[in-house]
């Protein structure tokens, strides 16, 4: 089994950057692709980025690209979301999740949730 936890969140200016953490526990994690998701205020979660068990492939969607990139870090159980150039429309609570079955960008193939952090970019 795997327990979440992000942090890291907070009130960044438009432009700005912010780097948000995932720390994971279980022995699952090294096996385990890594995601990224969102959920802006009065909207559905949507789908970030995501990482495979190795860090070797990662997806990020069209909305991020160029701007986020997710990594990880298997020796510290631990893997982030660097996010540059932010814009108002980045607010959300993002998630961090695990996929035990394989790389993806679905939330329905996710198997574990942290809680959340918020993100609030002011214009």
């Amino acid at each position: 089994q795997v327990q979440l936890v992000e942090s890291g969140g907070g009130l960044v200016q438009a432009g700005g950057s912010l780097r948000i953490l995932c720390d994971a526990s279980g022995v699952s994690f090294r096996s385990s692709a890594m995601g990224w998701f969102r959920q802006p205020p009065g909207k559905e979660r949507e789908f970030v980025a995501a990482i495979s068990w190795s860090g070797g492939d990662t997806y990020h969607a069209d909305s991020v690209k160029g701007r986020f990139t997710i990594s990880r870090d298997n020796g510290k159980n631990t893997v982030s979301l660097q996010m540059n150039n932010l814009k108002p429309e980045d607010t959300a609570v993002y998630y961090c999740a695990a996929a035990t079955k394989g790389l993806a960008y679905v939330a329905q193939l996710y198997d574990y949730w942290g809680q959340g952090t918020q993100v609030t970019v002011s214009s």
